[in-house]
């Protein structure tokens, strides 16, 4: 089947097409040997996926923003420090 890209670099997927991917939305998008590929990506809306897991485990472990964001200090703070050492 055949596709035309237009002034403004959009292509319509025929219809026969998509008709088999009805409930598709999204798409990752590469090139691979010259060619486009097209997957087709499922998104979740916030509140349904991990970041709304990642802050139940918060809660239940007793982990505040702030133990998070010291946390993250704490790291990059030893990240430089081997940085440096490598550096030397």
């Amino acid at each position: 089947m055949l596709c035309k890209r237009t002034y403004k670099n959009q292509i319509t997927l025929p219809k026969k097409i998509m008709e088999n991917l009805e409930d598709v939305e999204y798409f990752e998008v590469h090139v691979e040997d010259g060619k486009i590929i097209l997957e087709p990506v499922k998104m979740t809306p916030v509140g349904e996926g991990s970041l709304e897991k990642v802050r139940k485990k918060m809660a239940e472990l007793g982990l505040s923003e702030q133990d998070v964001e010291e946390a993250i200090e704490w790291a990059r703070k030893k990240k430089k420090s081997r940085q440096i050492t490598l550096a030397k």
